[in-house]
This record gives structure tokens, C-alpha cells and sequence, in this order.
């Protein structure tokens, strides 16, 4: 099998079968349901106390009543079993329903938490992290822990009290047979421990492979477009089938101790059964034991395999769950961004400075070296150079986005580490080049579902970036339905859209990042003077390729591999005949070509 095949997408396989310390977060997590919990408990021991009554009132039945032809007494016993019945049937309705009602909450809960932390995740960690793998956690994984919830933990509780009951009907009836039965069952805890532990190994090894399986899926739906532009749907296809017949394998694996497990426990049972026969009939013609007693013991030993044979899935269950609850806690223990500081500012002046910013994705890769610049409250700063000299990188450590290796950022004074990561975006408006737009409408994009911003605050921002010339044109206006990522609006008008979002959130810092790069020269100017108007009032900076964007920028900063080699003017730039110099003249020649 190709190395290719095992990437980043796949996890590492543990192999411990069980982790005390995880198994009690997990149960922690029942801890704002504990008189549920509490109900249930009771009631698996009454229903479990209940309907293992039923071959002793079988004992009773033969022993006193049918043998000795006592029809009155017999109809009593029946009558009592028909009250079991009906009992157990009541209270097994009512522990199942408690019982799936708290798997499910817990279930909310967790997503919730997962879905949280993940919001508060710095970007570096989802640089690193395939979204299928985070897709996993939050569907596969949790799915596998309502499994431990609903029919995991409480059912072996079940379980346990069952064989309990059992035992002590057949240890009162005869403790000779009671014996026998349980001398089977090292043999029959031997196998499943055998067994389960390969089991183990095959589920978390297709548990990795799945994750792989969903990031690859992923991956290539998103990436469709391009599949078929370059006619790479074969080539794909092949590569799926070979992390699908991964997955197939390491299934098919488990499914194979799976099959042999049980009809290798039915044959321990028998076992058992034929010596009770045996034994028990020989007792009976010794008269040492009642017909009754054999007649009961025989039905009590399959009761008695059932719950051992439940133990054995359980323990599968609770495999599946150690091995999702490990990924589910180790992203959760993945340290997020500080959080909100409610007593932090609520406005920024809008003063930036940059002092002496080393910067690098890897190790000492520096993306910047040595970068200082100082923005003064109000003014316009454009920054241009070619492509992967380091301007987006400006922004993402502005808005710490990621944190920096050497010197400091400040902003109003106050470094950047200082300030609570989400005060700071607030108060930040980043417009980008590629722009997300949500499924949902044109209003919602807008606002974001910041419902603390009004329509009205919602049509104003289209209006002042010419957003509502398209946008009135819409089926709806407003509430005209956005498809997932806005396919069915173009690039320029999700630009617009962006652009309208930055505004409507009135920040105090305008961030443009190549944010014209991909509007066509008509909807360019519709912009033009609207933003010019709003950034008056605001710290500005604009990131551009195309010259034409910042020549009328209060500065302009030159920035080449990493480094800022220019800073001045738009015509003090061009009259120092260097690096901007160059940029003007191969647009200018390449736009005359044109």
C-alpha cells in the first residue's frame, strides 16, 4: 500500500482497552443528571429481581401444584406470573425511555462543547488539522459515546444485577448444580478477554482509517470543481476505492472475531446445559432434588450466559468509547485562545505599531524579518509587494490570528498579547479576497446573525458600499437564499457582500486584503468612493496588487521577501525609481499590452 495513503488525515492507534481517567469525564458528564440516572438504576433492579422470578415460580408451580394435581394453586401461580410480567413490562418501558432521554442530553452536551471549542481554536490549529478528522469528532465519535451512554454503562449495571438475581435463585434451590454452571465461567471470561482484546485493535484501527476515509471525502467534494476541470475523476476514484478497501479491511477484520465469539460462547452454554442434565437428572432419580429444581435451573441457564454474552458487547461498547473519547479530549485539552475579557475596551483610537516582527509559519522560516511601521489613528496605510512577500501574513498577526516569534505588536500602545483576542477582532474589519459566505440569506450574511444590528443598520451597509443595486434586484432582497459558500452569486457581488459585513459591524480598524483583486472595473467603482468616504473616520489599511488601488493612500509601505524596503508617498515612491517604481511600470506596461 502506497505511504501516500497513510497521511496527516490518519491518527495515531492506541491500544489501551480501558483509561480510568477518561471513563470518569465521560461519566462526569451525567453528573447534571444524576436523579435520572438515579431512577433508572432503581428500576434495573426491580425489573431485574422481577423477571428472574419467573423459573422459581416455575419450580413452584411443578414441584407443588402440577405434581401434585393442585389446579387452584396453579392458576395462582399464574396469575402472579401474568403480575411479573406486566410489571417488569412497565418498568423496562420507563428505564429504556430514562435511559435514552440521558444518553441524549449528554449527547448535546457534548457537541455543544465540542462546537465551542472549536470556535475558540486558534487558526494554527486548523492549519494543521484536516476538516474531515473534525467532522469525525463530531459525528462518528459522539455517536459512538451515546452508544456507552444509552446502552453502555446503565446495561451493564443490568447485567450485573441479573446475574446476581439468578445466582441467588439457583444457589437457594440447589448449590451443587449452582456450581457446576459457574465452574464455566473462567472459561467463558478467558475467550471473551482473548477475543475482545483483538477486537479492540481492529475497531480503532478502522476508527483511524474512517477519519482518513471522511477527510478524504470531504476534501474532494469541496474540491469538485476543480476534479473536473483537470479531468482527475478516475485518478481520484482509484485513490478512494484504495482508503475505502482500507477501511473495508480493518471491518472486515473485526468482523471476523466477531463471528467466531459468539457460536464459540453458545457452545460453552451447551456445555454447561448437558452437564446440569446430566448432573440434575441423576439427582432427581436419587430423589436428592425435586423435579422442579431441574426444570427451573435448566431455564435459568441461559438466563445466566445472556448477561455474561451482554457483558462481552458491552465491553465492545465501551472500546469504541474509550477510543473516541480519546480524540474527543484530546481536542477539547487543545489549548483555545484566551477568552472574553467582559471589562476590556469597548473602542479602540486605532493606533498600530509594529516593532522589530520576526515571523514564521515553520520554524525559522521567516515570512517577516525585522518589520516596524507605526499607523497613526485615522490614517490610510497601503501595502503592496509581490505575491508571498508577506502582506496577508501583516494582517493575520494583527488580528493574532497567530502569535509571533520576535518583537512586538501593538495596538493603542497596549501589546498585542495583552488584549483578549475577541474584543480585538470586534474591533477589527477585515474584508479578503476569497470570500465565506454562509448558507442562510443576503441578511444574515450580512449580520451575521449579530441580531444587536438592525435591518436598517443592514441596508444602510449595503447601501454604502452599492451592495443594494444587485441586491434589490434579488428574488426577496434581503431574504434572498444563499446557497453553501454563495455559489450562486458572483465574485463580485460576494465581494460586495463582504464588504457591507465589514461595514455594518462599524469597526474601528479597516482592513482591505487584495479585496478588490476579483471585482470587475464597473463594480470597482462602485466602491470606490464609498470606501474612500468610510475610511475617513477609520484607521485604514489597504493590501493591494494593482497600484491604481493605494495611490491614494496617506503611505504607502513597500514590503519585498519579508522585508519593508520602501515607505513614502505614491509620487515619492516613483520618483525614488525603485522596488514601487518597478511594480508601477510592469503593471502600467502590462495593462498597455492588454
Amino acid at each position: 500500500m502506497p505511504d501516500s495513503i497513510r497521511d496527516m488525515h490518519e491518527e495515531e492507534i492506541t491500544r489501551k482497552p480501558f483509561d480510568a481517567r477518561l471513563m470518569w469525564r465521560l461519566l462526569g458528564y451525567l453528573k447534571p443528571y444524576t436523579t435520572w440516572v438515579t431512577v433508572a438504576f432503581l428500576l434495573i433492579l426491580l425489573t431485574s429481581a422481577a423477571r428472574q422470578a419467573g423459573p422459581y415460580l416455575s419450580k413452584i408451580a411443578v414441584d407443588d401444584h402440577i405434581l401434585p394435581g393442585d389446579l387452584a394453586g396453579l392458576n395462582r401461580i399464574v396469575l402472579v406470573f401474568v403480575g411479573l410480567l406486566v410489571f417488569q413490562f412497565l418498568a423496562d418501558v420507563a428505564q429504556r425511555m430514562v435511559t435514552q432521554m440521558v444518553g441524549q442530553w449528554v449527547m448535546y452536551d457534548i457537541r455543544k462543547a465540542i462546537f465551542g471549542h472549536l470556535q475558540r481554536l486558534p487558526i494554527r490549529f486548523f492549519d494543521r488539522t484536516p476538516i474531515g478528522r473534525l467532522m469525525t469528532r463530531n459525528t462518528n465519535d459522539v455517536d459512538a459515546l451515546n452508544e456507552l451512554f444509552t446502552d453502555g454503562v446503565v446495561a451493564v449495571f443490568s447485567d450485573i444485577f441479573t446475574l446476581i438475581a439468578i445466582m441467588a435463585y439457583m444457589f437457594y434451590m440447589d448449590a451443587s448444580l449452582a456450581l457446576l454452571v459457574c465452574a464455566t465461567v473462567p472459561v467463558m471470561f478467558g475467550v471473551t478477554f482473548w477475543f475482545q482484546g483483538r477486537m479492540l485493535r481492529a475497531f480503532r484501527l478502522a476508527r483511524s482509517r474512517l477519519a482518513r476515509l471522511n477527510a478524504y471525502l470531504q476534501e474532494n467534494i469541496t474540491g469538485m470543481s476543480v476534479v473536473q476541470l483537470f479531468g482527475r475523476e478516475g485518478r481520484h476514484a482509484d485513490r478512494f476505492d484504495r482508503i475505502n478497501g482500507r477501511y473495508l479491511n480493518a471491518n472486515l477484520e473485526s468482523t471476523l472475531y466477531y463471528s467466531l465469539y459468539f457460536p464459540i460462547m453458545q457452545l460453552l452454554g451447551s456445555i454447561a446445559t448437558a452437564l446440569v442434565i446430566w448432573q440434575g437428572s441423576s439427582d432427581v432419580i436419587r430423589a436428592q432434588i425435586e423435579w422442579g429444581a431441574l426444570v427451573a435451573m435448566l431455564q435459568y441457564i441461559p438466563r445466566f450466559f445472556w448477561p455474561i454474552l451482554d457483558v462481552a458487547e458491552r465491553y465492545a461498547i465501551l472500546q469504541s468509547a474509550m477510543a473516541s473519547s480519546e480524540r474527543i479530549f484530546e481536542l477539547l485539552d487543545t489549548r483555545p485562545e484566551p477568552g472574553l475579557d467582559k471589562s476590556g475596551p469597548k473602542k479602540i483610537r486605532g493606533e498600530i505599531e509594529f516593532s522589530d516582527v520576526w515571523f514564521a509559519y515553520n520554524d525559522d522560516d521567516w515570512v517577516l524579518k525585522d518589520v516596524s511601521f507605526v499607523v497613526k489613528p485615522g490614517e490610510r496605510l497601503a501595502i503592496v509587494g509581490a505575491t508571498g512577500s508577506g502582506k496577508t501574513t501583516i494582517i493575520n498577526l494583527l488580528c493574532r490570528f497567530y502569535d509571533i516569534q520576535r518583537g512586538h505588536i501593538r495596538i493603542d500602545g497596549v501589546d498585542i498579547m495583552e488584549w483578549d483576542v475577541e474584543v480585538l477582532r470586534r474591533r477589527i474589519g477585515v474584508v479578503q479576497q476569497d470570500v465565506f459566505l454562509f448558507s442562510g440569506d443576503i441578511g444574515a450574511n450580512i449580520r451575521l446573525r449579530n441580531w444587536e444590528i438592525s435591518e436598517q443598520s443592514v441596508e444602510q451597509a449595503a447601501r454604502d458600499v452599492n451592495a443594494d443595486r444587485f441586491i434589490s434586484r434579488l428574488p426577496g432582497g434581503y431574504g434572498h437564499a444563499v446557497t453553501e459558500m454563495g455559489g450562486t452569486l458572483s465574485g463580485g457581488q460576494r465581494q460586495l457582500l463582504a464588504f457591507a459585513r465589514a461595514i455594518a459591524f462599524d469597526p474601528d480598524v479597516l482592513v482591505l486584503d487584495e479585496a478588490t483583486s476579483s471585482i470587475d472595473t464597473e463594480t470597482e467603482a462602485w466602491i470606490q468612493d464609498a470606501v474612500g468616504r468610510l475610511m475617513r473616520s477609520r484607521t485604514s489599511i489597504v493590501i493591494a496588487h494593482r497600484i491604481s488601488t493605494v495611490r491614494h493612500a496617506n503611505r504607502i509601505l513597500v514590503i519585498h521577501r519579508g522585508e519593508i524596503r520602501e515607505t513614502g508617498t505614491h509620487e515619492a515612491l516613483l520618483a525614488a525609481k525603485g522596488v514601487y517604481h518597478r511594480l508601477h511600470s510592469l503593471q502600467y506596461i502590462g495593462g498597455a499590452r492588454q
